[in-house]
């Protein structure tokens, strides 16, 4: 017997039985998920986040279906993270909590169009916007995911139409065609330099910017790029809807062009607020991912940003992350003890960084990005808002569901089957067999069920095998990931490692290198090159 074999023994053993009852465990069983690890931590952590997320989840009111919440001190859900990003993730574990999730918003939203930032027990909140991933796209992965139930399509598009338009009814008081922040809260970036002798909130309601301060409305390229981004996911919709994207389309440029001409610094190569006396206000924060998180630029732009700024430890990568702001900032503050936007690695950032890495191909940067902080995670004593950037401690709060998910997210994406809004699965093979600090697994293993089958991946430091109904499906080396349809067929494979990697695919020698997508029915293969981290 290997580990792997050990490591497929004591999986097909396993089961959910000491999850309370409830809509995620039944979720999840009906997903066939599970994960398992020989040796280290790891596997207790990730049954620690399920127990979590169960009690993360309950009915905001009487009678509601059940919703996820933010967790910790945060008693409900906010567009900004549980409404959108996290629903995402959570579409592959809970589907049908997720959506209700998404729906929630459309059901609460106001009559002006605006649509709540949070929902708590008491009811809907509207003095602020606090609109960070876009809305749309969440809602278009779910949909693609989840069969393609156009009426919910329908019934969020149409509730999102109404909010775009409350953007720029009352979100563009300078006529720049950005989208304004009139305070802190409408990025939710607290104690952020960024916001410095602005405001907290609006003045009273989110309509209402205070007319005697000398900064605010700011500028702001995140919600300018967030409205692009919605803006271009609109069109899709529209076009699955039957409507015609081209308008959304024609608005989704203008709010690039916008975010250009109002935000950019050519010289810098970054974005910074633009406040009330037209100047740029100069701090680099993790407003540069929330933009690329909206695919705002190229791959070579994207590119210039990971040398620049993402992967440069004089920036935004600590050991243990990406922090919130720029290291060689002076203003930047390391106290991960409390809710800060002022330098700590915060796990919502994390959680969202996927998506532009994946976008640009660039699997090998976020795999490389994502080991230490898997580590920190598994040696932690508890679900954090924020991570210290030098040592890795578990900062503040306990029970947040964005750094739940994102732990789920993380093993499911580098390790584990996860299940893409094209059609695809991964099949992902960087096993955390190499963590630091005591924190590695001698092999793991994963299942999911798709559309009636029941995949596994199960992998060791050398290996990774893949078995659909028990019967292995394809084997290959640690650093690879399978791509293939949901009937398991496969259709390339894909350089997750940081350095090539030399390995047999069904009797022939491939070597890969980090990046590299290699066609397995024409052969072609593509890669957007590598970046390896700079120290500035």
């Amino acid at each position: 017997m290997t580990a792997i074999d050990d490591a497929l023994a004591r999986l097909r053993a396993s089961d959910l039985s000491a999850l309370p009852a409830g809509p995620l465990r039944g979720e999840l069983e009906d997903a066939g998920v599970g994960f398992v690890a020989l040796g280290g931590p790891l596997e207790g952590r990730w049954r620690q986040a399920v127990a979590e997320l169960h009690g993360s989840i309950r009915p905001l009111t009487a009678g509601g279906d059940p919703v996820l919440t933010e967790g910790g001190p945060y008693p409900g859900t906010w567009i900004e993270s549980t409404g959108s990003i996290s629903a995402e993730v959570l579409t592959r574990f809970a589907p049908r909590v997720a959506r209700a999730t998404f729906e929630q918003f459309a059901t609460h939203q106001r009559d002006d169009g605006l649509l709540p930032y949070k929902i708590v027990d008491a009811g809907p909140g509207f003095t602020q916007i606090q609109l960070v991933t876009p809305f749309a796209r969440t809602v278009w992965n779910h949909y693609r995911l989840t069969g393609r139930d156009r009426d919910f399509l329908r019934r969020l598009f149409d509730a999102m139409t109404r909010m775009d338009a409350w953007l720029a009814r009352y979100r563009d008081t300078r006529g720049t065609g950005g989208v304004e922040a009139f305070g802190t809260f409408d990025t939710g970036h607290d104690l952020s330099p960024r916001f410095w002798f602005a405001p907290d909130r609006p003045l009273g309601d989110a309509t209402t910017v205070d007319p005697t301060h000398p900064l605010v409305p700011f500028v702001a390229p995140d919600l300018t790029a967030n409205v692009a981004a919605q803006r271009a996911y609109l069109a899709l919709i529209a076009a699955e809807l039957g409507d015609d994207p081209a308008p959304w389309e024609r608005a989704a440029q203008e709010s690039v062009d916008a975010l250009f001409a109002q935000c950019f610094d050519d010289r810098d190569g970054i974005f910074y607020d633009r406040d009330a006396t037209g100047r740029h206000v100069r701090v680099q924060s993790d407003v540069l991912l929330r933009v690329l998180e909206c695919e705002v630029g190229d791959d070579v732009f994207f590119a210039a940003a990971l040398e620049r700024y993402l992967l440069n430890t004089r920036k935004f990568l600590s050991h243990y992350g990406f922090t919130s702001l720029a290291l060689d900032d002076p203003r930047f503050d390391a106290d991960a003890g409390r809710n800060s936007w002022g330098g700590p690695v915060n796990f919502l950032s994390l959680l969202r960084a996927p998506h532009p890495f994946e976008h640009h191909d660039r699997v090998a940067e976020l795999a490389l990005t994502v080991a230490p902080v898997l580590a920190a995670v598994a040696l932690a004593d508890r679900f954090p808002q924020c991570l210290d950037p030098w040592s890795g401690a578990a900062g503040f709060t306990s029970e947040y569901s964005p750094a739940i998910l994102w732990l789920l997210d993380a093993i499911e994406r580098h390790c584990g089957i996860l299940p893409r809004p094209d059609g695809t699965l991964w099949f992902s093979g960087m096993p955390p067999t190499r963590l630091d600090h005591g924190a590695a697994a001698g092999a793991v293993a994963y299942s999911r069920g798709v559309d009636g089958a029941r995949f596994e991946l199960a992998a060791d430091d050398s290996n990774v095998r893949v078995l659909r109904d028990g019967e292995v499906l394809a084997e290959f080396p640690r650093g690879w990931r399978l791509v293939t349809s949901r009937a398991g067929e496969p259709l390339s494979l894909v350089g997750l490692a940081a350095a090539p990697v030399t390995g047999s695919w069904r009797g022939s020698e491939v070597a890969l290198a980090p990046n590299d997508v290699l066609d397995l029915e024409t052969g072609r293969r593509r890669s957007p090159g590598f970046t390896p981290p700079t120290a500035g």
